[in-house]
């Protein structure tokens, strides 16, 4: 994967003033440690790291090219799976090309088909593309928002645009400021967003499905693609079928690479299935996979069986691994390791985010960096497969259902930041809005029409956190991770299976477990859903607690003037596990929480306005 970074402005040369882009540039080096580029214009700076997986030579950005358009230059952060589909359909409409890179196909089909070309890419992707001739900007995201893009329009008219937050607000224009609006962004919704918001006052981030141009005339935005409502057809045998079909597919075409590629094994279904068909993938042209897990010191000792987290992952683990004969690595965290990472966790995220469970994945991928350049991860079949608890709980009523807290939530905000603040309707708003937007069959009933819901809820909203929390891990130590069960065919499909489909033999996820029947042993097909593991040592809660209670003795800190002295104190004694988000954050979780909150607030220097 790579970062881009541009700035367009219509009122001056640009070109005097190329160390702005430099600096941005700067900030984005760790996402593409391999290569790196600029153009400069006089309306339009473009910058470019490269994190070089396929076609070295070939693929150097900012690329240009000339069609009907005119002259173009193209950043790209992403990779594409129909790369050879698309490069035979450009070849026989004329096209030549001079190398094997994606970015090469998708300058071209930008060439080719103009505004319509992410409507053809199966793929990850953030791109932009300067049109010297008209001098208009086009920039586009991919369907499920795997890769990022934010930007901000500037005062004088102009726009800047970057792949994270932290290269953004590199410009002077761009000033780290939040606002009532982003202060409840952090703590009535965090560390999820809305969608397009981008907490920072006056930064916006691309939908995911969205395209559009920047011109003298501003800015002007669409959705290219969201879930559609169309009847199911199919009988069990042929959906069965049609799951193997798209699943084993997306897992096969996300294994191409000029470097090595491993996956991530956590003994669970979803990555056991992706190790599964990588290893038989790679098998075929006689290479070995690599797998890796994480845990964490001496959590046997502590872990106790729950609702959300009901197993250990490793004697699944070691099930898979002689199951499957590959090559397994095995990263196994201190407590003090991972509390001494949140800080770090929080600047490749630029913003507090999930605490432990952030800083424990920047640790892994740190160390899966040293064998791999790219690994295969399980994210995102819980949200379109319905594998969380809450898919078959009762409804939350008017709250998302990982974060049903929003009255202690409240009870953290200054008083001076609570006032006029209607917080249960901040946050009942977003819900109705997302709620109201997953579009529907006249004929769905309640329960049809319950399961389009949720499942248009938790791609826009929980998805898309954790969506947030691998790109930046894993593109802080310039690995790239690839996410099969986020290919938008899959997503497409299963928004159409009826819910008694989806639920095959009334198991969570039974139809992804007919689907690998032919994969796995069947004590991991059979495996009850267990999240990504975090540490339970006490040890972790003594030392986060620790780091808090510092905190509140230094009157100059900043998280002061956005909470509530007291209810952080209260929260040090507590001892219920009060959810914060989902089974993934409890008492420990959130008071890491508080901790990069006021981290970030330091290290970004963020003013409150």
């Amino acid at each position: 994967m790579c970062g881009i970074a541009g700035e367009i402005d219509y009122t001056r040369d640009l070109r005097t003033q190329a160390e702005v882009i430099e600096v941005m540039q700067a900030a984005l080096r760790r996402r593409g440690p391999d290569q790196e580029g600029l153009y400069r214009s006089p309306h339009a700076l473009l910058a470019h790291t490269r994190l070089c997986v396929v076609d070295r030579e070939g693929g150097r950005q900012p690329m240009g090219g000339e069609g009907a358009q005119g002259l173009c230059r193209l950043v790209y952060n992403g990779e594409l799976y129909n790369t050879e589909e698309l490069r035979r359909e450009l070849t026989d409409r004329g096209w030549t090309f001079q190398g094997r890179s994606d970015t090469e196909v998708v300058l071209k089909s930008y060439l080719e088909w103009g505004e319509a070309c992410p409507e053809r890419f199966n793929g990850i992707f953030a791109f932009a593309v300067w049109e010297e001739g008209g001098e208009t900007l086009f920039l586009a995201r991919d369907r499920m928002g795997v890769k990022p893009l934010f930007f901000s329009l500037l005062p004088d008219g102009g726009l800047v645009f970057a792949s994270e937050l932290k290269a953004l607000v590199r410009h002077p224009a761009v000033p780290p400021e939040l606002d009532r609006e982003g202060a409840a962004e952090l703590l009535l919704l965090g560390p999820g967003r809305t969608p397009g918001c981008g907490v920072f006052r006056n930064v916006r981030e691309l939908l995911p499905g969205q395209c559009g141009t920047f011109s003298r005339r501003g800015l002007h935005l669409r959705r290219y693609w969201s879930l559609r409502a169309e009847p199911h057809t199919e009988d069990e045998a042929q959906t069965v079928a049609h799951v193997r079909f798209l699943v084993e597919d997306a897992i096969r075409r996300q294994l191409v690479s000029d470097v090595p590629v491993g996956t991530f094994l956590s003994g669970g279904l979803d990555s056991s299935i992706i190790s599964a068909v990588a290893s038989r993938a790679l098998g075929e042209r006689d290479e070995e996979l690599r797998t890796f897990s994480v845990d964490y010191r001496d959590n046997g000792r502590y872990f106790t069986a729950g609702h959300f987290q009901p197993s250990q992952d490793g004697p699944y683990i070691q099930t898979m691994v002689d199951f499957l004969g590959c090559r397994h690595t095995a990263a196994v965290l201190d407590p003090a390791q991972v509390a001494g990472a949140l800080d770090e966790a929080a600047q490749a995220r630029d913003l507090p985010g999930l605490a432990d469970i952030d800083a424990s994945l920047l640790l892994f991928c740190r160390r899966v960096r040293r064998d791999v350049t790219v690994a295969l991860s399980g994210e995102c079949a819980d949200e379109i497969f319905g594998g969380y608890p809450w898919f078959r709980d009762p409804p939350a009523a008017g709250e998302f259902p990982w974060a049903r807290s929003t009255a202690w939530r409240t009870s953290f905000l200054s008083p001076e930041w609570a006032e006029g603040l209607d917080a249960e309707e901040f946050v009942r708003a977003r819900c109705r809005s997302s709620l109201a937007q997953a579009d529907c069959l006249p004929e769905d009933g309640p329960a049809r029409r319950r399961a389009r819901q949720l499942m248009h809820l938790n791609m826009n909203w929980f998805m898309q956190t954790l969506l947030d929390r691998k790109d930046r891990m894993s593109m802080w130590s310039a690995l790239e991770v690839r996410v099969p069960f986020c290919d938008w065919r899959i997503a497409q499909y299963l928004y159409n299976v009826p819910p008694e489909l989806r639920d095959l033999g009334g198991q969570e996820k039974g139809l992804l477990r007919a689907a690998a029947a032919p994969w796995l042993p069947r004590e991991v097909l059979e495996r009850k859903k267990s999240p990504y593991p975090k540490t339970v040592h006490p040890l972790y809660l003594e030392l986060v607690s620790g780091q808090l209670r510092k905190v509140l003795a230094d009157n100059t800190s900043p998280l002061l003037d956005l909470v509530r002295r007291e209810a952080l104190e209260a929260l040090l004694v507590r001892r219920d596990a009060q959810p914060w988000y989902g089974q993934l954050m409890t008492t420990p979780q959130t008071i890491a929480y508080f901790l990069q909150l006021d981290h970030w607030l330091r290290a970004y220097q963020v003013r409150l306005v």
